[in-house]
This record gives structure tokens, C-alpha cells and sequence, in this order.
């Protein structure tokens, strides 16, 4: 799996209204410069989510972007999925809409699997998890593994 730019421009931007959630809605301009984010390429990216309903924006002086709801009733796969489409995908097609025969026909329940996998760790971290820095338990054992720092 890899994880695009927007992706993660996506959640570092969603991290940022999570923090400031209590205060006045964000500028664009300033959450790109505090995440370093190219500005244009944000707007783009906010809009997608204001579309998948996870931002919203206010117009005039005063405005800018805030979570359309709770950060902890937004999941990291909420904002991948808003900006990218699917979390796992082979070749752009969804996995249960595959079909395989002879020796690759084990690939299906691998790709499931993977998927399962991957719902599994984004869907169980909200935007208030990761803002907060006290990710679920589950997260932390996966990465208490000293192997899952290195690349093989």
C-alpha cells in the first residue's frame, strides 16, 4: 500500500483543524504554511473533504475551515478515502470485484486480507487519537515490533 501525498497533505491539514477545533475556523494559507503543504494543492485537497462532508468553510474575514463534526467521530480512513477513493485497490478495481484462476487464485483472499488489514488500523484511529498523541493500544503493539521500523 502506499500512502499519496494528498493523502497525507489530507490528514496533517484535518490534524490541524482537530487541534484548533475549539477556536475560530482556519485559513488555508495557514495550515499550509504550518504543515508546509503546498497552498493550491490544499485548497484542492479541502474541498475534497468539504465535499466527503468531513470539513466545512465559512466565507468573509473571519472565515475558513473547520471539522464539519467531532474529531473523534472522524477516522483516518474517512480522510483517505475523501481524497483518494479506496484504502486498498489492485489496479484501480476494489478487491472483491476481481477474479483470479489456476496458481493465482489465492491472490483474492491476500488482497481481502490486506484490506481487512489496512480498515483494521485506519478505521480504529480517529483524528482525536492522532491529535491527542494517545493512538489506541492496538497501533502501539504493532509498532512496539522493532522490525516494523525497518525497511527489508
Amino acid at each position: 500500500m502506499r500512502i499519496s501525498a494528498r493523502a497525507d497533505y489530507a490528514v496533517r491539514a484535518a490534524l490541524m483543524l482537530a487541534a484548533g477545533q475549539d477556536g475560530p475556523p482556519l485559513k488555508a494559507e495557514a495550515i499550509a504554511e504550518a504543515q508546509d503543504i503546498p497552498h493550491k494543492f490544499l485548497e484542492g485537497i479541502l474541498n475534497d473533504m468539504r465535499r466527503g462532508g468531513l470539513v466545512a468553510s465559512q466565507r468573509g474575514v473571519h472565515g475558513g475551515y473547520r471539522l464539519a463534526r467531532a474529531a473523534r467521530d472522524i477516522s483516518v480512513a474517512d480522510v483517505v478515502r475523501a481524497v483518494d477513493g479506496p484504502l486498498v485497490s489492485v489496479r484501480g478495481v476494489r478487491p472483491p470485484e476481481l477474479a483470479y484462476s489456476g496458481p493465482a487464485e489465492s491472490l483474492l483472499p491476500l488482497w481481502i486480507a490486506l484490506r481487512a488489514n489496512v480498515r483494521s488500523v485506519l478505521e480504529g484511529v480517529t483524528l482525536a487519537d492522532v491529535a491527542s498523541g494517545r493512538l489506541p493500544e492496538a497501533i502501539g503493539a504493532l509498532t512496539d515490533d522493532p522490525a516494523a521500523w525497518t525497511n527489508p
